[in-house]
């Protein structure tokens, strides 16, 4: 072991000594706890919460509530918490994540810490993969904290905000990432302080920390409205690239995901569209067009990357096979893809608010994750998150046999392969997992075993709702389950089968009516039975080696094959696993088919002939690294440009806040009002002497928000004054007329109408700016070619945008509000009409009851006093 491999471990050790130190001090409450009636123990909450507010942190209650949760799972679960899961739970407490095996438990380790983490009032956030898994840990688990008197919130999809905000209020809320984001997201778009949902960022816990954190963090979270309608062009350009020939019009680069067009590709497309250089200012959507299409003939594969569902195309989760419901791809790629498909296509969409998953994580006081595979992203965690990870030691050694892979020449014969080594085991009854990396492939595999006869589950996007069902049975004796590579995720395949799964299965096809009296009857009765025969058929299984877990390819990422692996041998059982390789394997293709390709054609091995040789698998393991580590950049090149983003992000947000938060709106437009007063006199008085002011222009500019009566003869006859003396008189005579406004309108009738007016406007214009800033980003990579830093530009234009943005606000802030008592005199001047339209009426013998309209046509002038047309000012809003 190299010395820094030693420095590193030793670190290490030391962590998990720390660890393991309050694990043996809580077996020492454990007779104390055991020895509390239930009352008792529920009221241990009551005193931790005393206990808090009389100056004793969370540190300090630690051992004792972890002690009290112990308990309380032994009393409602039957389920006690064992050594290692209380190290974990310690570690989850500190701020790290816990790297724990598959099977050892990592729901039930989660209890200790929320429980602990929640006495303060401020809320914890568990964050879960999926609505199933939310919605399952929080009834499961949530049995423990409702014994001990804390409430337990859950958030699911469809919900409403009403029905979300109560569960947010609770002290311990379960949902999903996406769920969780999207709530701070809209909470930021709401207008008033009613409409929030979410009460701060305290504490989380992510389940399955690598997916969420690591995997899904190239994605950021994005709400959006529809903007002009371009699908006659998505449609034209996915007819015209078919008439396009790939290396000859156009390359692909698999690698790095591109597809650039050749001058001859350039000229065929012109040559189609009847143009004559698509790339004119006028015709620039066409390059853009043209690129979209391209991406999505070659990059973007049916099956694969989407699925054609119901006349929608659906991403899949290349991670996790499933479909990911509501996503769509940005920059018009989705809409490329359905004119492929010839399906129905949305439109494109504006971005109103956004947030990378990295940067609303960071935003938690204490972070926390779980999962089994976390140590190959230690670096990114470090980096990114500042989170620690802490390798947790199994309850039971793990004795799976990981065997090593065998590599076919042909994807044909690899395949001949696994389905042979399949009905091999198959008739010796061994239950077996084959993963695979796509839709497609686990079809194929799917098909192949129907050849012979093999009865067999498929697991993948298109069997969501029994995803937990299938998995969850896995294990049963002759069970073979086909899933793209990680479905399934959260859900223990128990050797045997899972006799609870089995009983509520059984008991649904009798007929029982769920929470009846006979129904818990009859699951008790059919539980028990179903425990005894999955004990006798584990037993079984135990003899003939465990789980077999089958591997098709290797993932790119080498904790996806480990997560894979970890699902066989859990709880000290044994397990076997394999992968199974090709040479037109997408990670070999791309890294090392050439060199094993000519070894294989020197030695003349045959298809049907696999090779076992560690230069084989030395070439998959750095391939999967220069991977991981270019998905890694790609990832920190999202932080950087979001990083960007996140601060005025945190700007706009915080000014929306202290609006819907605070009583007053009073302070914040009052400075606004004396910035933009000051910024306008020194902008038109400048450098220049007295002498030469030009005060017309600085009445035209004033004039803008109010009407002003300032000038030389104002100020001390002119003599002897300075810019800062005009400034002064300036932001007086503004505050002066801003009282007047107040006294007209009334207090209360002023800061309501502040309050809606900086909303709207600051609304306005940062959809306006996120826009302009998602233009920038997507052409901002040219500026390398003239020897600029990208990256350095974007945070150079982006501040300069974000400045003039800001300014703006203010300045049409300022202005509506100056003019609102004119909105008020036309309001009236209508009403007026509309009384001497009636008595007219009612005079001439007709009836009042004709309708009379209150709205203002677009061609009127716009009542807010602007001078514009209606629909030029306010009615562009409506």
């Amino acid at each position: 072991m190299s010395l820094i491999n030693k420095v590193l471990h030793a670190g290490e050790s030391r962590i998990l000594r720390d660890l393991g130190e309050i694990a043996e001090a809580v077996n020492v409450l454990e007779p104390e706890m055991e020895a509390l009636d239930d009352a008792a123990l529920r009221a241990k909450t009551v005193e931790f919460r005393r206990r808090l507010t009389d100056g004793e942190t969370l540190d300090d209650l630690e051992i004792e509530a972890f002690a009290v949760v112990r308990e309380a799972a032994k009393r409602v679960l039957g389920q006690r918490h064992f050594d290692v899961q209380v190290i974990g739970a310690a570690a989850l407490h500190a701020g790290m994540i816990a790297e724990m095996k598959t099977g050892e438990g990592k729901t039930l380790v989660s209890t200790m810490p929320a429980y602990l983490n929640a006495l303060g009032g401020e809320g914890v956030h568990m964050v879960t993969v999926n609505d199933y898994l939310a919605s399952r840990d929080a009834a499961w688990m949530g049995g423990i904290y409702r014994f001990l008197g804390l409430k337990v919130g859950l958030i699911q999809g469809a919900m409403t905000p009403e029905e979300r905000r109560p569960a947010y209020a609770a002290d311990i809320t379960y949902a999903t990432n996406n769920e969780f984001g999207f709530d701070y997201l809209r909470d930021n778009m709401a207008m008033r302080i009613e409409d929030l949902v979410q009460r701060g960022h305290h504490y989380a816990i992510v389940d399955e920390v690598d997916s969420i954190l690591v995997d899904e963090a190239r994605t950021p979270l994005i709400i959006s409205g529809v903007v002009a309608d371009t699908a006659k062009w998505y449609r034209e350009f996915a007819k015209i690239v078919r008439r396009l020939t790939k290396d000859v019009h156009y390359t692909v680069d698999e690698g790095k995901r591109q597809v650039l067009t050749t001058e001859e590709g350039v000229a065929r497309v012109e040559q189609i569209l009847g143009i004559e250089n698509m790339f004119d200012y006028t015709s620039v959507d066409f390059v853009h067009h043209l690129d979209a299409a391209l991406r999505a003939k070659e990059l973007y594969l049916r099956d694969v990357a989407y699925l054609v569902d119901h006349g929608e195309v659906k991403i899949v989760d290349e991670f996790t096979g499933r479909m990911l419901e509501g996503r769509r791809y940005s920059e018009g790629l989705h809409q490329a893809i359905e004119a492929k498909e010839g399906v129905r296509i949305k439109e494109e969409n504006q971005t109103l608010a956004t947030i990378t998953l990295q940067n609303y994580f960071r935003m938690y006081e204490k972070l926390a994750g779980m999962t089994g595979t976390a140590k190959t992203e230690a670096a990114e965690f470090a980096q990114i998150y500042n989170l620690e990870v802490a390798e947790i030691p199994t309850n039971q050694p793990v004795i799976r046999i990981d065997q090593p892979d065998l590599v076919y020449k042909s994807e044909e014969a690899k395949f001949n392969a696994v389905v042979a080594d399949i009905v091999e085991r198959y008739e010796k009854g061994q239950p077996v997992l084959l993963g695979t990396v796509s839709i497609e492939k686990s079809e194929r595999l799917s098909a192949a075993l129907k050849k012979r006869g093999i009865p067999h589950e498929v697991l993948n996007a298109k069997q969501h709702a029994r995803e937990a069902a299938i998995i969850a049975q896995a294990g049963r004796k002759g069970a073979i389950t086909v899933a793209t590579n990680m479905a399934g995720r959260g859900v223990d395949i128990m050797l045997g089968g899972n006799p609870e799964g089995l009983a509520k299965a059984a008991v649904a096809k009798a007929g029982y009516e769920p929470g009846s009296d006979e129904y818990e009857a009859a699951l008790e009765a059919m539980e028990a039975d179903f425990r005894k025969r999955t004990e006798v058929e584990r037993q079984e299984i135990l003899e003939v080696g465990g789980l077999y877990v089958v591997g098709t390819e290797r993932h790119e990422s080498r904790r996806i094959d480990n997560q894979l692996r970890g699902r066989s041998g859990r709880q000290g059982d044994p397990g076997e696993s394999r992968f199974f390789l090709s040479l037109g394997d997408d990670l070999m293709r791309r890294f090392a088919s050439d060199r094993v390709e000519a070894i294989m054609d020197r030695l003349r091995i045959p298809d049907d002939v696999p090779i076992e040789a560690k230069m084989v698998s030395k070439a998959i393991e750095k391939a999967q690294g220069q991977v991981e580590a270019q998905n890694f950049e790609i990832r920190k090149n999202v932080l950087k440009y979001d990083e960007v983003m996140n601060r005025q992000r945190e700007v706009i947000y915080e000014w929306r806040n202290n609006l819907l938060r605070q009583e007053s709106s009073e302070t914040l437009v009052r400075d606004w009002i004396e910035e933009i007063i000051e910024s306008t006199v020194e902008s038109v008085l400048g450098e220049a002497s007295p002498r030469d002011w030009d005060w017309e222009e600085l009445r035209q500019q004033l004039g803008v928000f109010y009407t002003t009566g300032l000038g030389p003869d104002s100020l001390e006859d002119g003599h002897g004054i300075d810019v800062a003396d005009v400034v002064d008189a300036a932001v007086e005579e503004a505050q002066a007329l801003y009282d007047e406004r107040e006294k007209e309108l009334g207090s209360e009738t002023l800061r309501k109408i502040e309050k809606t007016v900086v909303l709207a406007v600051i609304d306005t214009k940062w959809r306006e700016h996120l826009a302009e800033m998602d233009y920038l980003r997507a052409g901002i990579g040219l500026r390398a070619m003239g020897q600029r830093d990208p990256l350095v530009e974007y945070q150079r234009e982006g501040y300069d945008m974000f400045a003039e943005m800001v300014d703006s606000v203010k300045r049409d802030t300022a202005r509506y509000l100056f003019h609102v008592q004119v909105a008020q005199e036309a309001e009236k001047a209508r009403q007026e009409q509309r009384v001497h339209q009636q008595e007219a009426a009612a005079a001439g013998g007709r009836s009042t009851r004709q309708a009379i309209s209150t709205k203002v046509g677009r061609n009127e002038p716009c009542p807010c006093g602007s001078g514009k047309k209606y629909k030029h000012c306010h009615g562009k809003r409506v």
